[in-house]
Protein backbone atom coordinates (compact mmCIF):
# COMPACT_ATOMS: atom_id res chain seq x y z
CA UNK A 1 0.00 0.00 0.00
CA UNK A 2 1.58 3.09 -1.31
CA UNK A 3 1.25 6.67 1.28
CA UNK A 4 -0.27 9.67 -0.34
CA UNK A 5 -3.78 10.39 -0.78
CA UNK A 6 -6.39 10.38 2.44
CA UNK A 7 -7.32 12.71 5.03
CA UNK A 8 -4.54 13.46 6.49
CA UNK A 9 -4.52 14.76 9.62
CA UNK A 10 -8.24 13.72 10.60
CA UNK A 11 -9.38 13.41 14.48
CA UNK A 12 -11.68 10.29 14.58
CA UNK A 13 -14.92 11.12 15.71
CA UNK A 14 -16.10 7.22 15.83
CA UNK A 15 -15.68 5.34 19.02
CA UNK A 16 -12.23 3.91 19.05
CA UNK A 17 -13.21 1.10 21.42
CA UNK A 18 -15.29 -0.29 18.90
CA UNK A 19 -12.78 -0.24 16.56
CA UNK A 20 -10.34 -2.29 19.28
CA UNK A 21 -13.45 -4.33 20.04
CA UNK A 22 -13.72 -5.15 15.87
CA UNK A 23 -10.13 -5.80 15.87
CA UNK A 24 -10.00 -8.15 18.22
CA UNK A 25 -12.94 -10.23 17.13
CA UNK A 26 -10.60 -11.11 14.18
CA UNK A 27 -7.84 -12.96 16.40
CA UNK A 28 -5.80 -10.65 17.70
CA UNK A 29 -5.40 -11.23 21.46
CA UNK A 30 -3.93 -7.68 21.75
CA UNK A 31 -4.50 -4.82 20.26
CA UNK A 32 -3.50 -1.20 21.59
CA UNK A 33 -2.91 2.04 20.51
CA UNK A 34 0.17 4.71 20.30
CA UNK A 35 0.93 7.82 18.87
CA UNK A 36 3.65 8.39 16.47
CA UNK A 37 4.77 11.92 17.10
CA UNK A 38 7.91 12.83 19.38
CA UNK A 39 10.82 10.32 19.39
CA UNK A 40 10.54 6.83 18.24
CA UNK A 41 10.89 4.83 21.38
CA UNK A 42 14.12 3.01 21.59
CA UNK A 43 15.68 4.75 18.33
CA UNK A 44 18.66 6.02 20.10
CA UNK A 45 19.72 2.21 21.52
CA UNK A 46 18.84 0.71 17.92
CA UNK A 47 21.17 2.93 16.37
CA UNK A 48 23.68 2.18 18.80
CA UNK A 49 23.10 -1.56 18.37
CA UNK A 50 23.88 -0.82 14.74
CA UNK A 51 26.94 0.92 15.75
CA UNK A 52 28.35 -2.23 17.43
CA UNK A 53 27.18 -4.74 14.42
CA UNK A 54 25.55 -6.73 16.97
CA UNK A 55 22.79 -7.00 14.11
CA UNK A 56 25.43 -9.74 12.31
CA UNK A 57 24.94 -10.37 8.87
CA UNK A 58 21.45 -9.08 9.11
CA UNK A 59 22.00 -5.85 6.83
CA UNK A 60 18.66 -4.95 6.21
CA UNK A 61 18.43 -3.57 9.32
CA UNK A 62 20.85 -1.23 8.51
CA UNK A 63 19.65 -0.73 5.48
CA UNK A 64 16.37 0.28 7.18
CA UNK A 65 17.66 1.98 10.06
CA UNK A 66 16.20 5.68 8.52
CA UNK A 67 12.62 4.68 8.03
CA UNK A 68 13.01 2.95 11.62
CA UNK A 69 13.44 5.74 13.19
CA UNK A 70 10.93 7.57 11.41
CA UNK A 71 7.70 6.61 10.49
CA UNK A 72 6.82 9.27 8.62
CA UNK A 73 9.39 7.75 5.66
CA UNK A 74 7.21 4.56 6.11
CA UNK A 75 4.04 6.32 5.73
CA UNK A 76 3.88 10.32 5.26
CA UNK A 77 1.37 11.91 7.41
CA UNK A 78 0.45 8.55 9.64
CA UNK A 79 -0.11 9.66 13.56
CA UNK A 80 -1.09 6.40 15.27
CA UNK A 81 -0.06 3.15 15.30
CA UNK A 82 -1.95 0.30 16.03
CA UNK A 83 -0.12 -2.63 17.69
CA UNK A 84 -1.53 -6.02 17.56
CA UNK A 85 -0.23 -9.05 19.51
CA UNK A 86 -1.33 -12.99 19.00
CA UNK A 87 -0.28 -15.16 21.88
CA UNK A 88 1.56 -18.49 20.80
CA UNK A 89 2.39 -19.34 24.10
CA UNK A 90 2.28 -23.16 24.66
CA UNK A 91 3.31 -26.29 26.03
CA UNK A 92 7.90 -26.44 26.20
CA UNK A 93 9.42 -28.76 24.04
CA UNK A 94 10.29 -32.61 24.34
CA UNK A 95 13.92 -32.32 26.54
CA UNK A 96 14.60 -35.52 24.26
CA UNK A 97 15.21 -32.99 21.14
CA UNK A 98 16.34 -32.08 18.64
CA UNK A 99 14.46 -28.59 20.02
CA UNK A 100 12.41 -26.09 17.79
CA UNK A 101 11.74 -22.47 18.74
CA UNK A 102 8.57 -22.98 19.89
CA UNK A 103 7.09 -20.50 17.24
CA UNK A 104 8.50 -22.94 14.59
CA UNK A 105 5.71 -25.42 15.76
CA UNK A 106 3.15 -23.09 14.05
CA UNK A 107 1.90 -22.63 10.35
CA UNK A 108 4.57 -19.50 9.43
CA UNK A 109 2.61 -16.49 11.37
CA UNK A 110 3.74 -14.20 8.53
CA UNK A 111 1.36 -16.25 6.47
CA UNK A 112 -1.68 -16.64 9.39
CA UNK A 113 -1.68 -13.13 10.38
CA UNK A 114 -1.39 -11.43 7.06
CA UNK A 115 -5.25 -12.15 6.18
CA UNK A 116 -6.46 -10.81 9.08
CA UNK A 117 -4.17 -7.43 8.62
CA UNK A 118 -6.48 -7.28 5.68
CA UNK A 119 -9.08 -7.44 7.07
CA UNK A 120 -8.28 -5.36 9.64
CA UNK A 121 -7.35 -2.58 6.98
CA UNK A 122 -10.88 -3.18 5.79
CA UNK A 123 -12.06 -2.37 9.43
CA UNK A 124 -10.35 0.68 9.56
CA UNK A 125 -11.27 2.06 6.53
CA UNK A 126 -15.06 1.02 7.12
CA UNK A 127 -14.68 2.41 11.09
CA UNK A 128 -13.24 5.45 9.75
CA UNK A 129 -14.18 6.99 6.08
CA UNK A 130 -10.51 6.04 5.52
CA UNK A 131 -8.89 4.62 2.02
CA UNK A 132 -6.46 1.89 1.73
CA UNK A 133 -3.77 4.82 1.20
CA UNK A 134 -4.53 5.79 4.55
CA UNK A 135 -2.94 3.12 6.28
CA UNK A 136 0.34 0.30 6.05
CA UNK A 137 0.49 -2.79 7.97
CA UNK A 138 3.60 -5.12 8.78
CA UNK A 139 4.01 -8.97 11.02
CA UNK A 140 8.05 -8.35 11.54
CA UNK A 141 8.66 -8.00 7.89
CA UNK A 142 8.89 -4.40 7.66
CA UNK A 143 11.18 -1.40 8.88
CA UNK A 144 9.22 -0.76 11.79
CA UNK A 145 10.48 -0.85 16.01
CA UNK A 146 7.51 -3.36 16.73
CA UNK A 147 9.08 -4.18 20.12
CA UNK A 148 9.29 -0.65 21.20
CA UNK A 149 6.13 0.55 19.83
CA UNK A 150 4.40 -1.85 21.85
CA UNK A 151 6.03 -0.89 24.60
CA UNK A 152 4.87 2.33 24.08
CA UNK A 153 1.72 1.74 23.84
CA UNK A 154 1.54 -1.20 26.76
CA UNK A 155 1.38 -4.26 25.19
CA UNK A 156 4.21 -4.88 27.77
CA UNK A 157 8.18 -4.05 28.76
CA UNK A 158 11.11 -4.30 27.22
CA UNK A 159 13.02 -6.84 29.72
CA UNK A 160 16.31 -7.66 30.26
CA UNK A 161 16.29 -10.73 28.12
CA UNK A 162 15.87 -7.60 25.06
CA UNK A 163 12.18 -9.20 24.64
CA UNK A 164 8.81 -7.58 25.25
CA UNK A 165 7.39 -8.72 28.51
CA UNK A 166 3.48 -8.85 28.41
CA UNK A 167 1.66 -9.42 31.90
CA UNK A 168 -0.54 -11.71 30.42
CA UNK A 169 1.30 -13.51 27.58
CA UNK A 170 5.15 -13.21 29.16
CA UNK A 171 7.27 -13.37 26.53
CA UNK A 172 5.08 -15.63 23.65
CA UNK A 173 3.78 -13.01 21.85
CA UNK A 174 3.60 -12.23 17.63
CA UNK A 175 3.79 -8.38 16.72
CA UNK A 176 1.92 -6.56 14.31
CA UNK A 177 1.88 -2.95 13.47
CA UNK A 178 -0.65 -0.87 11.33
CA UNK A 179 0.86 2.49 10.47
CA UNK A 180 -2.43 4.94 10.15
CA UNK A 181 -3.35 8.79 8.93
CA UNK A 182 -6.05 8.99 11.60
CA UNK A 183 -5.27 10.30 15.28
CA UNK A 184 -6.52 7.53 18.24
CA UNK A 185 -6.41 7.65 22.21
CA UNK A 186 -2.76 6.90 22.86
CA UNK A 187 -2.72 4.25 25.58
CA UNK A 188 -0.58 4.38 28.91
CA UNK A 189 2.55 2.17 28.45
CA UNK A 190 3.62 -0.13 31.54
CA UNK A 191 7.06 1.04 30.45
CA UNK A 192 9.65 1.58 27.91
CA UNK A 193 12.29 -0.42 29.49
CA UNK A 194 13.01 -2.42 32.80
CA UNK A 195 14.97 0.60 34.36
CA UNK A 196 12.85 2.63 34.34
CA UNK A 197 11.23 1.20 37.48
CA UNK A 198 13.02 0.64 40.73
CA UNK A 199 14.73 -2.86 41.84
CA UNK A 200 12.28 -5.36 42.72
CA UNK A 201 9.77 -4.16 39.85
CA UNK A 202 9.11 -5.71 36.73
CA UNK A 203 13.21 -7.17 36.41
CA UNK A 204 14.41 -5.86 39.40
CA UNK A 205 17.04 -8.21 40.58
CA UNK A 206 16.26 -10.62 38.69
CA UNK A 207 19.45 -12.18 35.63
CA UNK A 208 17.66 -15.83 35.26
CA UNK A 209 17.86 -14.84 31.17
CA UNK A 210 21.20 -13.38 31.55
CA UNK A 211 22.72 -16.56 33.71
CA UNK A 212 21.18 -18.90 31.24
CA UNK A 213 22.23 -17.73 28.11
CA UNK A 214 24.39 -20.70 26.60
CA UNK A 215 26.74 -18.38 24.69
CA UNK A 216 26.40 -15.25 26.72
CA UNK A 217 24.76 -13.41 24.02
CA UNK A 218 22.92 -11.11 26.28
CA UNK A 219 26.04 -8.79 27.10
CA UNK A 220 24.10 -5.96 29.41
CA UNK A 221 20.56 -6.05 30.62
CA UNK A 222 18.35 -5.80 27.42
CA UNK A 223 21.09 -5.74 24.89
CA UNK A 224 21.56 -9.25 22.84
CA UNK A 225 24.69 -9.87 20.57
CA UNK A 226 22.80 -11.18 17.79
CA UNK A 227 26.52 -12.82 16.39
CA UNK A 228 26.03 -14.53 19.58
CA UNK A 229 22.84 -15.63 19.76
CA UNK A 230 21.80 -19.40 19.18
CA UNK A 231 18.68 -18.56 16.88
CA UNK A 232 20.34 -16.26 14.95
CA UNK A 233 23.29 -18.34 14.81
CA UNK A 234 20.94 -21.44 13.80
CA UNK A 235 18.45 -19.26 11.57
CA UNK A 236 19.14 -15.98 9.77
CA UNK A 237 23.12 -16.74 9.97
CA UNK A 238 23.63 -18.46 6.75
CA UNK A 239 27.40 -19.76 6.60
CA UNK A 240 29.64 -22.09 8.94
CA UNK A 241 28.55 -21.58 12.38
CA UNK A 242 31.98 -20.62 14.58
CA UNK A 243 33.17 -23.73 16.09
CA UNK A 244 33.55 -21.63 19.59
CA UNK A 245 29.71 -21.64 19.55
CA UNK A 246 28.92 -25.20 18.46
CA UNK A 247 28.76 -27.09 21.49
CA UNK A 248 26.69 -24.32 23.11
CA UNK A 249 24.16 -24.53 20.53
CA UNK A 250 22.97 -28.35 22.44
CA UNK A 251 19.88 -29.55 20.98
CA UNK A 252 18.60 -26.55 19.83
CA UNK A 253 18.19 -27.45 15.47
CA UNK A 254 15.94 -24.04 14.83
CA UNK A 255 16.10 -21.18 16.75
CA UNK A 256 16.21 -21.12 20.82
CA UNK A 257 13.87 -19.60 23.86
CA UNK A 258 15.75 -20.21 26.25
CA UNK A 259 15.99 -16.48 27.58
CA UNK A 260 12.05 -16.57 27.69
CA UNK A 261 11.71 -20.16 29.39
CA UNK A 262 13.64 -19.00 32.52
CA UNK A 263 11.54 -15.63 32.95
CA UNK A 264 9.93 -15.59 35.51
CA UNK A 265 6.88 -13.83 33.82
CA UNK A 266 5.95 -16.78 31.87
CA UNK A 267 4.37 -18.12 34.67
CA UNK A 268 0.92 -15.59 34.60
CA UNK A 269 1.07 -16.42 30.50
CA UNK A 270 -1.76 -17.61 29.24
CA UNK A 271 -2.34 -20.94 26.86
CA UNK A 272 -2.45 -19.38 23.02
CA UNK A 273 -5.89 -19.73 21.57
CA UNK A 274 -6.09 -17.62 18.73
CA UNK A 275 -8.00 -18.49 15.73
CA UNK A 276 -4.73 -17.24 13.92
CA UNK A 277 -2.62 -19.70 15.00
CA UNK A 278 -2.12 -23.16 13.24
CA UNK A 279 -0.32 -26.21 14.81
CA UNK A 280 1.77 -28.08 12.73
CA UNK A 281 2.57 -31.30 15.30
CA UNK A 282 4.24 -33.43 13.13
CA UNK A 283 7.39 -31.05 13.53
CA UNK A 284 8.54 -31.71 16.77
CA UNK A 285 8.27 -35.50 16.66
CA UNK A 286 10.97 -35.70 13.87
CA UNK A 287 13.85 -37.65 15.03
CA UNK A 288 17.40 -36.53 13.81
CA UNK A 289 18.23 -39.83 12.17
CA UNK A 290 14.53 -38.10 10.13
CA UNK A 291 16.14 -34.72 9.60
CA UNK A 292 19.68 -36.32 8.78
CA UNK A 293 18.15 -37.90 5.96
CA UNK A 294 15.62 -35.17 4.51
CA UNK A 295 16.11 -35.43 0.39
CA UNK A 296 14.79 -31.47 -1.32
CA UNK A 297 11.89 -33.02 -1.50
CA UNK A 298 10.73 -34.32 1.67
CA UNK A 299 11.94 -31.11 3.48
CA UNK A 300 9.53 -29.27 1.58
CA UNK A 301 6.88 -31.48 2.08
CA UNK A 302 7.51 -31.41 5.79
CA UNK A 303 7.89 -28.01 6.05
CA UNK A 304 6.03 -26.65 3.73
CA UNK A 305 3.73 -23.48 5.22
CA UNK A 306 6.31 -23.29 8.09
CA UNK A 307 8.90 -20.83 9.17
CA UNK A 308 11.74 -23.37 8.29
CA UNK A 309 11.16 -23.58 4.81
CA UNK A 310 13.25 -20.39 4.99
CA UNK A 311 15.93 -21.88 6.22
CA UNK A 312 16.12 -24.13 3.47
CA UNK A 313 17.14 -28.04 3.65
CA UNK A 314 21.61 -26.74 3.51
CA UNK A 315 20.95 -24.85 6.83
CA UNK A 316 18.67 -27.36 8.41
CA UNK A 317 21.17 -30.22 7.62
CA UNK A 318 23.94 -27.89 8.64
CA UNK A 319 22.49 -27.68 11.98
CA UNK A 320 21.62 -31.22 12.68
CA UNK A 321 25.03 -32.37 12.44
CA UNK A 322 25.75 -29.41 15.10
CA UNK A 323 22.92 -30.96 17.31
CA UNK A 324 23.99 -34.82 16.40
CA UNK A 325 27.34 -34.06 17.37
CA UNK A 326 26.49 -32.15 21.12
CA UNK A 327 24.23 -35.28 21.88
CA UNK A 328 26.95 -37.82 21.22
CA UNK A 329 24.89 -40.07 19.05
CA UNK A 330 27.37 -42.35 17.93
CA UNK A 331 24.89 -44.25 16.14
CA UNK A 332 24.01 -41.63 13.33
CA UNK A 333 27.52 -41.79 12.34
CA UNK A 334 26.71 -43.48 9.07
CA UNK A 335 24.27 -40.43 8.05
CA UNK A 336 26.47 -38.21 9.11
CA UNK A 337 29.68 -39.47 6.79
CA UNK A 338 27.22 -39.17 4.33
CA UNK A 339 26.74 -35.76 4.65
CA UNK A 340 30.23 -35.42 4.53
CA UNK A 341 29.95 -36.21 0.63
CA UNK A 342 26.69 -33.87 0.37
CA UNK A 343 26.83 -31.62 -2.80
CA UNK A 344 26.83 -28.52 -0.77
CA UNK A 345 29.90 -27.54 1.35
CA UNK A 346 27.98 -26.00 3.62
CA UNK A 347 26.55 -29.42 4.86
CA UNK A 348 29.78 -31.25 4.13
CA UNK A 349 31.61 -29.00 6.57
CA UNK A 350 29.69 -29.39 9.62
CA UNK A 351 29.22 -33.00 8.62
CA UNK A 352 33.07 -33.82 8.93
CA UNK A 353 33.54 -31.87 12.30
CA UNK A 354 30.19 -33.75 13.97
CA UNK A 355 32.06 -37.61 12.56
CA UNK A 356 35.40 -35.94 13.99
CA UNK A 357 33.88 -34.78 17.44
CA UNK A 358 31.89 -38.62 17.69
CA UNK A 359 35.03 -40.80 16.86
CA UNK A 360 34.84 -41.31 13.04
CA UNK A 361 37.66 -39.77 11.44
CA UNK A 362 38.96 -42.59 10.34
CA UNK A 363 35.82 -43.33 8.42
CA UNK A 364 36.21 -39.77 6.37
CA UNK A 365 39.67 -39.83 6.04
CA UNK A 366 39.61 -40.66 1.73
CA UNK A 367 37.01 -38.39 1.41
CA UNK A 368 39.86 -35.86 2.60
CA UNK A 369 41.79 -36.08 -0.39
CA UNK A 370 39.47 -34.90 -2.99
CA UNK A 371 37.77 -32.22 -1.29
CA UNK A 372 38.64 -29.13 -2.37
CA UNK A 373 36.52 -26.70 -1.04
CA UNK A 374 37.72 -24.33 1.99
CA UNK A 375 35.33 -24.45 4.54
CA UNK A 376 35.16 -27.71 4.67
CA UNK A 377 38.68 -28.60 4.59
CA UNK A 378 39.52 -26.69 7.54
CA UNK A 379 37.03 -28.76 9.29
CA UNK A 380 39.16 -31.47 8.39
CA UNK A 381 42.42 -29.55 9.73
CA UNK A 382 40.83 -27.88 12.17
CA UNK A 383 41.60 -28.65 16.18
CA UNK A 384 38.52 -29.61 17.80
CA UNK A 385 37.64 -27.93 21.27
CA UNK A 386 34.42 -29.70 22.14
Amino acid sequence: MEPGGGRQGTLMKPDPEQLRSSLAGLGFDVVRFTSVGGNTPGGAAFSSWLEQNHHGEMGWLRRSEAKRLNPQLVLEGAQSMILLGVNYGNRPPDDAGPIWARYALHRDYHDTIKPALESAGKVIETWGELTARDYRYYVDTGPVLERSWAARAGVGFTGKNAMLMSRDYGNWLFLAAILVRCRLPSDEPVSHRWEDHPVGTLCGHCTACMDACPTDALVSPGELDARRCISYLTIEHKGVIPQEWRSAIGDRIYGCDICAEVCPWNRFAQTAKSILLEKRNHIDQLSLREILTLTPESFAAVFKGTAVKRLKLRGLLRNACVVAANQGAVDLLPELVKLALHPEPLVRAHAVWAVRVLGGEQRIESLRQSEQERIVLAEYEAELTT
